[in-house]
């Protein structure tokens, strides 16, 4: 059971000049606060160091949250560098950011919380307080954000709130999820999200504007960790084996690809999918990010090169909607064992797809993955360190490092 606190305001205001949105921003529905891009405030600043309690990506992985036992701050990806900090009295856990504005969804954490664990705090940073709340009965695990929604994690439930009014929209029972885990797309219209289900190994699927649910059997293990496009049509996800990674076509639960980390067991601390679904990278306990080249579509056969996106059905006509086209000129593959001809003869392992691309890292930090410009990939590590590495799509190999930062200490060190 959850209880919602909102205080009366005004109507949404129109965004002030030089706040930039993207189709991807968009939605109908917005807070009823005026958004705008999070800016520097000098009270905001402190000379003592912050111990980092948790790293958060944006929805396009342009920047980066931190929860600190002092507040929060906010850092630009490309070019690296801090942006934005507000300092509190106490910790905070958890930090959703919604693209780039105002707004974030706050959960209190560490030894002193600024808020308790099981409230989220909408808090708008024009305004410097909390402009709504909602109140649990256990603790807070994870917060998602879209323009529209705010979805909240419990161990057991996950709750679907409207974002205007924070109107209760849906609930949903799940296996044991002390993780956290639950993703939501992002794409304005296209709102899917995806979550354990009531089984082992099992990920249910929520297509809202489709008003349909799919349940994908995805490993015979636990679900570990799972990612979705920003339209929510492909699905990838890793079991607590973590020695495979499977995509999903999210409407109607085929498996398309199968890639292969390793062959030890390992724990799956992230999957990231690109912008445009050509690639998929994963990162664990075994100190290595693995990208992997995607050769999959969602319905429907792939249209010439003279076609355009324009011509082809929107995610409301679905289910022919293209995702990728399969492999060109411009694009390397996975390798695969020299004995992958031999396939239903020898073991599952040698006809496995390996990764394309690989960049080494500690393996006692938990690191985090996502891809930016380029072909490019930044890492975030929960010691408090920053990567930003560029791969090559046609020959792949070796990452290499770009840039490196530290921008927090651990509260591990």
């Amino acid at each position: 059971m959850a209880t919602t606190s909102m205080p009366m305001r005004s109507p949404p205001s129109p965004s002030p000049p030089g706040y930039q949105t993207t189709d991807s921003e968009q939605s109908p529905a917005q807070p009823a606060a005026s958004l705008s891009p999070l800016q520097s405030t000098a009270e905001s600043s402190s000379n003592n160091e912050a111990t980092l309690l948790g790293t958060y990506f944006n929805q396009d992985h342009g920047c980066f949250a931190c929860g600190t036992d002092q507040g929060f701050r906010i850092y630009n990806c490309d070019p690296f560098e801090e942006t934005f900090r507000r300092n509190f009295r106490g910790g905070i856990g958890i930090v959703e950011m919604l693209f780039r504005c105002n707004i974030l969804a706050l959960v209190g954490g560490g030894k002193n919380p600024q808020y308790p664990p099981n409230k989220v705090m909408i808090w708008d940073d024009h305004q410097s307080r909390c402009i709504g709340e909602l109140t649990f009965r256990s603790e807070v695990r994870a917060v998602k954000l879209r323009r529209d929604r705010i979805v909240v994690v419990l161990e057991h439930k996950i709750y679907v709130y409207k974002f205007q009014d924070l109107k209760l929209l849906h609930q949903i029972e799940t296996l044991a999820n002390p993780k956290g885990l639950c993703v939501l797309s992002h794409a304005s219209n296209s709102c899917v999200l995806a979550c354990p289900g009531l089984h082992r190994g099992q990920v249910r699927v929520e297509h809202y504007g489709l008003k349909t649910t799919k349940f994908i059997s995805a490993h015979d293990s636990h679900i570990a960790c799972f990612a979705l496009t920003s339209d929510g049509l492909l699905l990838a996800t890793a079991s607590t084996k973590g020695t495979l990674v499977r995509i999903f076509n999210t409407l109607d639960g085929t498996r398309l690809q199968e890639v292969r980390r390793g062959v030890d067991r390992a724990e799956i601390y992230s999957i990231a999918l690109s912008p445009a679904a050509q690639w998929l990278a994963v990162s664990s306990d075994k100190g290595t990010v693995h990208i992997f080249s995607l050769k999959v579509q969602v319905g429907g056969e792939v249209p010439s090169k003279s076609s355009s996106l324009k011509d082809l059905p929107g995610s409301s006509d679905l289910p022919y909607v293209l995702v990728d086209n399969f492999f060109t000129p411009h694009m390397g593959a996975n390798p695969s064992s020299s004995l992958s001809f031999m396939k239903g003869v020898l073991p599952k392992y040698f006809s496995s797809e390996w990764s394309f691309a690989q960049f080494h890292l500690p393996e006692n930090t938990k690191f985090l993955v996502a891809f930016g410009r380029q072909n490019t990939i930044v890492i975030l590590g929960l010691n408090g360190s920053f990567y930003r590495c560029v791969f090559d799509p046609i020959h792949g190999g070796e990452i290499v490092q770009q840039e490196y930062a530290r921008f927090l200490k651990s509260h591990t060190n």
